[in-house]
């Protein structure tokens, strides 16, 4: 499938609109200001939060070359903070929303204080590989919804969301692997969707008892399925079916995605399939277990991992637009 020709209406169009956007608002970065000790022990300090909070992507980044390994990392961590600070236990939304905007303001200094590791890290990345500023801004603004927004009426509502939070982690990620063209830039998008998706799928009962709901409202109740329902953890025939169908839609948009590792350079393609693909398998387990999310949270151990990467690696290789 040709999903440059796919974008064509609905939710599809509006995130392709605004994954443009940020490339037209584009600016060099100014020369980072620190010596190569400091930032290196920046560096250290991204790669110890990412292997602390993502097994998934540690392991992923692992199969980049270093340069491009250690942004990816600060790039998480970058996500890794924003993310914090919003879902920061006991504090007020308006002490959330204060240290998000202070967050804001650091994450998009091109020299931050040699003190404060993550942003400075950052900085470098974005001024090495000419990420536009503007996507890290939407993903700043997409995880602030969080402090509003705790119910999507539709899947158009949930993909805009998704964008914010994730597509544009795959944009900034593209830019460190290297593209060969804005053809790739369709493929992040819908990457990303399916990627938030699954965590959507996987994490409904942490959600929920953290007051939101990420599932479509419009389709829960075709389903005849209400809050009520979720509240319960009832794995009913009717959550069953409704589990089947979001996971159906998120396999096909993986599948529509990844043709897009054809468009990156080449000695990025297996770590950005492996994060696509393992995490993709995610979905495997809650089907697995019945589509029950609520008993357990679904995950893929180490073994599950490894053994899948020689058939990612291939998959990699023959990538084809």
């Amino acid at each position: 499938m040709n999903v440059g020709l796919n974008l064509a209406t609905g939710w599809e169009t509006t995130l392709l609109d605004w994954a443009y956007a940020p490339l037209a608002q584009r600016r060099a970065a100014r020369p980072l200001r620190a010596d190569t000790d400091v930032l290196q022990a920046a560096y250290d300090t991204c790669a110890a939060i990412t292997r602390e909070n993502s097994k998934t992507f540690y392991l992923a980044s692992a199969l980049l070359p270093l340069e491009k390994r250690r942004a990816a990392r600060a790039l998480y961590a970058f996500c890794r903070v924003t993310d914090n600070l919003v879902d920061a236990p006991g504090a007020s939304v308006a002490d959330r929303r204060e240290a998000l905007a202070l967050w804001r303001e650091l994450a998009l200094n091109d020299n931050p204080p040699l003190d404060e590791p993550v942003a400075l890290a950052w900085a470098d990345t974005r001024a090495r590989f000419h990420i536009p500023s503007g996507y890290a801004e939407q993903l700043i603004d997409g995880v602030a919804q969080d402090l509003e927004k705790t119910r999507y009426a539709s899947f158009d509502e949930l993909a805009a969301y998704a964008y914010g939070v994730a597509s544009t982690v795959g944009l900034m990620a593209m830019h460190i692997v290297g593209f060969a063209n804005e053809k790739a830039i369709p493929y992040a998008i819908k990457l990303g969707v399916a990627l938030q998706v699954t965590n959507i799928l996987r994490d409904v009962a942490e959600d929920w008892a953290n007051g939101r709901l990420y599932l479509p409202q419009d389709e829960l109740e075709a389903f005849g399925l209400t809050e009520a329902n979720i509240a319960a953890g009832q794995v009913s025939e009717r959550w069953r079916a409704f589990m089947q169908s979001q996971i159906a839609r998120t396999h096909a948009l993986y599948e529509e995605a990844l043709p897009g590792i054809a468009h990156l350079n080449a000695d990025g393609r297996f770590a950005i399939t492996a994060a696509a693909q393992l995490y993709r398998a995610i979905m495997d387990e809650i089907l697995g277990r019945d589509c029950d999310v609520f008993t357990r949270r679904a995950h893929l151990g180490m073994v599950g991992k490894l053994v899948r990467l020689p058939g990612i690696w291939w998959r990699s290789i023959r990538a084809r637009p």
